[in-house]
């Protein structure tokens, strides 16, 4: 028996390799106590073989600021660098914009004596009698320039700070990528939550014989590995959706696809081309950046527990505010009173009277109260609603130079089949998948992703191309090396590269392939101008442990025959809105396709 489990905001999701699934509340404080709950009334008294595991802890504690305090060692002259970050404004014009608050206090900031050029050789001879050493068994990131060419002198400030008995993180074992700024980030907050997690996944031990858990890249790690280095775990839960929706995407004829994950507080797009999630390098959590491999997820604040309400200047807004799982919308009776986008679907009448979310019974009346004592209707709302989310969808395609028109929107989560046949028809796509079990997709996707390792390392000379070839047969070692020794495991090498000049680096195959993976993402390209390589990269994966096609298809999906909207398709997990001018019918996998009448 293998269990996937996935925590929501409002819901944490559970299912088994036979297709039986589980949903109960989450429960913020103790996350970990929700996933027990789970396995438990899945399978009491059995210990299942494999528990992979989506969790929100490490995100949370980002956005929460509630990291681990640490220290931080750097260069002496450097330990401002986590502070003064990057020029870069989000609101140019705005005098009044905040800068997110440095991960590491002042007081917690350390130099150390010694230097290193930008190509690794030593300016400054290290001197580790310079530091002041922190108190035993604090928890210290260590970040020395040019760490990423070179790492002897970071090697040695560890050996250093372990003999005192610190516990040490250091970048070129976190972020072995150039960047001071990111690196020091990156590291930083691997160190603040390594703790956390640590301590939360030695709670789960008991529960399976092993327990894995999902990276933020779509591939799972042992949880005694993720828990070393748990800044990869940023974007574990929605990782797990997105591997399961691009396979049931393909598996209908589409491989070309937007996934679109609307949960309880939230919703998360990714844009999948040729049956292969986007891929990005560095993602910013609460303000901050973190170089790890990661899914190119587009989250925004808006879910099935977003509060509606009139702002200061009279304009209807919707989210990020969530009612999350407690008190969670009017409509669950469970003590909510504020309007949120379920008790506008309820009121719309796209969740019928009788629905259960968790064990709870739709109110249908109190969703109707809290919607007239705030001043809103359910159109506005769910108006509002779909056009914040029409904006995360054209920013992961037509943004990037692709034309929604040849893609199929595959909606799961709790919510997302409520909403797609209106994105659809805003964004102008032909098609809507909704797969089996879509209300707890992303469940689905942790048992069906591949266990996956990455190596990366930094070019001291990006314009020298010469021993490139040589390069990547080392980092290709160094991840097999991860990886051992197995038949089935398949590895491939990447290249960030970019145009003399630039300050942005893209993710190519190979250099041949750079400039027309830059036309499409830029408009333009410089076939004749010179290429530089920052970085190369390797991956290691296996098949993953069960197929979406392995799934049995649920009682409810077996034999469907085709349904006309407007009509709402109530499921155990999920409730599907086919809108006025759609058709759903059966596929493979037992999804649910859904086209505008008149279309094959």
């Amino acid at each position: 028996m293998r269990i996937g489990a996935d925590t929501g905001g409002t819901f944490s999701d559970l299912v088994t390799d036979d297709g039986r699934i589980v949903k109960v509340l989450s429960t913020p404080t103790a996350p970990d106590a929700a996933v027990r709950t789970g396995v438990e009334a899945l399978i009491s008294g059995v210990r299942p073989t494999l528990l992979a595991h989506g969790t929100t802890v490490a995100t949370n504690a980002v956005l929460e600021g509630s990291l681990a305090p640490i220290f931080l060692v750097c260069t002496e002259g450097l330990t401002d660098v986590i502070e003064i970050g990057r020029q870069d404004r989000p609101s140019l014009y705005d005098q009044f914009a905040a800068r997110p608050t440095p991960l590491v206090p002042r007081e917690r900031r350390l130099g150390v004596v010694g230097r290193l050029a930008s190509n690794g050789t030593e300016v400054v001879p290290l001197d580790l009698e310079s530091l002041t050493v922190p108190p035993p068994g604090s928890v210290v990131a260590v970040c020395l320039l040019h760490a990423d060419i070179e790492p002897s002198h970071e090697r040695a400030v560890t050996a250093y700070l372990r003999g005192h008995g610190c516990e040490v993180v250091a970048s070129h074992q976190s972020s072995p990528e150039f960047r001071e700024y990111e690196r020091t980030v990156t590291t930083v907050v691997d160190a603040g939550l390594r703790p956390l997690c640590r301590d939360y996944l030695r709670r789960l031990s008991d529960l399976a014989e092993e327990v894995s858990v999902m990276t933020s890249a779509g591939g799972l790690l042992a949880a005694d590995v993720a828990s070393e280095h748990p800044a990869a775990l940023l974007l574990s839960g929605p990782a797990g959706g997105v591997r399961a929706a691009a396979a049931v995407a393909s598996a209908c004829g589409h491989p070309d696809a937007i996934t679109f994950d609307m949960g309880g507080t939230s919703t998360d797009v990714c844009l999948v081309q040729s049956g292969e999630p986007a891929l990005a390098t560095t993602r910013h959590v609460g303000g901050y950046p973190v170089r790890y491999p990661s899914l190119d997820i587009h989250t925004i604040g808006a879910g099935g527990g977003s509060i509606a309400a009139i702002d200061a200047g009279g304009a209807l807004g919707v989210g990020p505010d969530s009612a999350g799982a407690d008190p969670g919308p009017a409509c669950y009776g469970n003590g909510g009173t504020l309007p949120t986008v379920t008790d506008a679907n309820v009121v719309a009448g796209r969740i019928p009277i009788g629905s259960r979310f968790g064990g709870l019974d739709v109110d249908a009346d109190a969703a109707a109260r809290s919607l007239d004592d705030a001043g809103v209707s359910a159109e506005g709302v769910l108006a509002v609603v779909d056009a914040n989310m029409v904006r995360a969808l054209r920013a992961v395609s037509v943004e990037r130079g692709v034309d929604p028109a040849g893609l199929a929107l595959v909606a799961f989560g709790g919510a997302g089949a409520l909403h797609a046949c209106s994105l659809a028809d805003s964004m102008g796509m032909p098609t809507v998948i909704v797969p089996a079990r879509a209300g707890v997709l992303s469940a689905v996707g942790l048992l069906a992703s591949p266990p996956r390792r990455e190596v990366v390392r930094s070019r001291p000379d990006p314009a020298d191309l010469q021993d490139l070839d040589e390069e990547l047969r080392e980092v290709r070692d160094d991840v097999l090396a991860l990886a051992g020794a197995s038949d089935d495991v398949v590895v491939e090498t990447a290249l960030d590269c970019r145009y003399v000049g630039q300050s942005h680096e893209l993710t190519v195959p190979s250099v041949d392939d750079f400039h027309e993976v830059h036309r499409q993402r830029n408009g333009f390209a410089r076939p004749g101008s010179p290429v530089e390589v920052v970085a190369v990269r390797s991956t290691a994966q296996w098949p993953p442990v069960l197929a979406v096609e392995d799934l049995p298809v649920p009682d409810h999906r077996a034999g469907f025959a085709d349904v006309a909207g407007p009509t709402v398709i109530a499921e155990p997990d999920c409730t599907i809105w086919v809108a006025n001018g759609w058709r759903a019918r059966a596929a493979a996998t037992g999804a649910l396709v859904l086209t505008r009448e008149g279309q094959s």
